[in-house]
C-alpha cells in the first residue's frame, strides 16, 4: 500500500464508524421513545439518513443495532489478556484486559446508558448481550488457563472469568445509572479491590 492510499483508508474507516455511531443512537434512541416492537429498521435508517441497504452491511437485524458496540468486541480482550505480565494475579490479569474497553465505554458514557435503559425496557435483548459475551469468556477461560498452567477442567479459570465479568457489569450498571460522576474505571477497580479482598461485608453505617 502507498502513502497515498494510507490516508484514504483511514478516512473509509471512520466514515464506517460514524455511519455505524449513528446508526447505533438512531436506534437506541426511537426504541427508548416508542418500544421496540413499533420501531422497523426503515425507521432507524432513516433517522441515520441512509439506506436500509446501508444498514444491512453493518447489522443483521434491529437488535444487533442495540446490542452490539465495537466496546465489547471479545478479540482485542482475549489478546490482552494473554498479553498480561506473568506476576499478575488472573483477577489482575483480567482487569489490565478490560482498560481499553473500559476508556471507550466512558467516552460514550450518554450512549451506555441510553442502551441499558433500552435493555432494561426490552429484557429480550438480554440474551443477545449475553450470548456475545458468552464466546469471549469462553476464549478468556482458555487463556486464565494457560497462564496458570491448569488443564481445562479445572474450576479455577471459569470462576475468575465469571466473578471478573459480574464485577465489571455491576459496575457497569452503578456508574451508568447512578447519579455518581466517578469515571468508570473507579467503580471497576472498586469492585475488583472488593473481590480481591474476600469480598467482606461493608461496615454497617453508624
Amino acid at each position: 500500500m502507498t502513502d497515498t492510499d494510507q490516508p484514504a483508508t483511514g478516512r473509509r474507516d471512520r466514515k464506517k464508524a460514524q455511519t455505524r455511531a449513528a446508526l447505533t443512537a438512531a436506534a437506541l434512541r426511537l426504541v427508548a421513545e416508542r418500544g421496540l416492537e413499533q420501531v422497523t429498521v426503515e425507521e432507524i435508517s432513516e433517522a441515520a439518513d441512509v439506506s436500509s441497504r446501508t444498514f444491512f452491511n453493518y447489522f443483521t437485524c434491529k437488535d444487533e443495532a442495540l446490542t452490539d458496540d465495537p466496546a465489547l468486541d471479545g478479540n482485542p480482550v482475549v489478546a490482552r489478556l494473554a498479553a498480561a505480565p506473568a506476576q499478575v494475579s488472573a483477577l489482575q490479569a483480567v482487569r489490565l484486559a478490560l482498560a481499553e474497553s473500559i476508556d471507550s465505554i466512558q467516552a460514550d458514557r450518554e450512549l451506555w446508558r441510553l442502551r441499558l435503559t433500552v435493555i432494561a425496557q426490552n429484557p429480550a435483548l438480554l440474551p443477545r448481550l449475553v450470548a456475545g459475551n458468552s464466546a469471549t469468556e469462553q476464549a478468556m477461560v482458555a487463556v486464565v488457563a494457560t497462564r496458570l498452567g491448569v488443564g481445562p477442567d479445572h474450576g479455577h479459570p471459569p470462576l475468575v472469568v465469571a466473578v471478573a465479568g459480574a464485577a465489571f457489569r455491576t459496575a457497569l450498571l452503578r456508574w451508568a445509572t447512578g447519579d455518581d460522576a466517578r469515571p468508570l474505571h473507579d467503580f471497576v477497580d472498586e469492585a475488583f479491590a472488593a473481590i480481591a479482598g474476600g469480598l467482606a461485608d461493608p461496615p454497617s453505617p453508624s
